[in-house]
């Protein structure tokens, strides 16, 4: 089985690793600042601030940002749950802009008609998620044009995207946003094996990110309400969570990211190879923005259902069994179970509703082989024309 994603884990992460079991710290030593330095400086954030999953470093971002009960957070319907999820964890309201047709990232006109209407009725978001599907940047020039407008804050989720860059700027940089969000989940382009980091060019919203991961808890007396008793001191000034990296998961961290330039390059060539061998297929290949250089953590193509004899579920199924493990990222949240319970429908997101029924992810990793790539263009090509 061909998979959709691996991860590569060389020697020289294994002696990162091993370091750390031999040393005097497992959690909470200098390997946790010396991974945010690397992810921060690779994307030119001045801080970055790590947690133990991408949904952790969303979650604490957004509690930085102020986002609380009666206050709303928009993202997109094709992403992870935990994009919009983070919005109810802090006790906000949660809706979702549909995605351009093409790139299927955050539709800069669907939101630009959302504010206006959303300003009218007096209930504009206090916090925007656009999310960087398959590794390809949203149009952040527009989105963060319309937030500035509408003041609105912005937290990009750029878990798919560490590496890629936008109008000649990484990903990251927070040119058009407040927060991005990066991923180290194993699929992901560079692994701690789970893990997040959250970056900004905000040294306040760095330590409110920080401490939420940590119980809220400050060792600064500037932000004591009462005087230390001693150099063992702390206070909780705030409610926060245990959301800390460990010293394990930094180690790795900190040997993948010498490798990210390497891996992100592996990524795009075989994107541009597949681009070309199956341009001849009955499928839609991913749309590219001349603006954006994609990370490449996924490639999505689109089936030409009409032109095919078979379903969006027998083509998955056939591929599947012939040996590629393809998946589908992603059901548009707003059909889950729970979102529909606070009103959603089908229909309320046309744009990403239609991703959904023709989507599959084909396998791309850096490691893949050449050999394996064109297995991958074979086994589409016989899948695609079976009667």
């Amino acid at each position: 089985m061909i998979p959709y994603g691996r991860q590569d884990i060389t020697e020289d992460d294994l002696a990162a690793v091993r370091d750390v079991l031999t040393s005097d710290f497992l959690t909470q030593g200098p390997r946790v600042p010396a991974f945010e330095a690397a992810v921060s400086n690779a994307v030119g954030a001045k801080y970055g601030v790590a947690a133990n999953s991408a949904t952790s470093a969303l979650h604490v971002a957004c509690m930085a940002l102020g986002l609380g009960q009666g206050d709303w957070l928009w993202t997109v319907p094709n992403t992870f749950v935990a994009s919009a999820n983070v919005g109810i964890y802090c006790g906000a309201k949660v809706d979702f802009v549909d995605v351009d047709e093409r790139s299927f990232n955050m539709c800069p006109v669907a939101l630009e008609a959302k504010l206006a209407l959303a300003e009218r009725e007096g209930r504009l978001p206090k916090v925007l998620i656009p999310v960087h599907l398959t590794g390809q940047s949203a149009d952040m020039e527009r989105i963060g044009a319309l937030a500035r407008k509408y003041k609105v804050r912005v937290i990009e989720d750029a878990s798919h995207a560490v590496g890629a860059s936008f109008a000649g700027q990484p990903v990251g940089a927070c040119v058009h946003s407040d927060i991005t969000v990066f991923s180290f989940h194993p699929v992901k382009i560079v692994t701690t094996a789970e893990g997040g980091v959250a970056v900004t060019q905000d040294a306040d919203l760095a330590d409110r990110m920080r401490r939420a991961t940590s119980h809220g808890i400050t060792r600064d007396p500037d932000l004591m309400t009462y005087v230390s008793d001693g150099p063992w001191y702390y206070q909780q000034i705030e409610l926060g969570y245990n959301y800390r990296m460990t010293e394990l998961q930094a180690a790795l961290g900190i040997s993948q990211m010498g490798r990210l330039a390497q891996y992100v390059e592996r990524r795009r060539e075989h994107a541009s190879a597949y681009d070309t061998a199956l341009a001849e297929l009955p499928i839609d290949l991913p749309a590219q923005d001349p603006r954006a250089q994609s990370a490449w953590h996924l490639y999505v193509i689109q089936l030409r259902l009409k032109d095919i004899k078979r379903s969006h579920r027998e083509v998955f199924e056939g591929l599947r069994a012939e040996g590629l493990g393809v998946n589908l990222h992603y059901i548009p949240v707003h059909t889950q179970p729970f979102y529909r319970q606070m009103g959603f429908q089908d229909g309320d997101f046309p744009n990403a509703e239609a991703y959904y029924r023709r989507s599959i992810s084909i396998p791309l990793f850096a490691t893949m082989t050449d050999i394996q790539r064109a297995e991958v263009v074979r086994v589409l090509g016989k899948v695609l024309s079976d009667t």
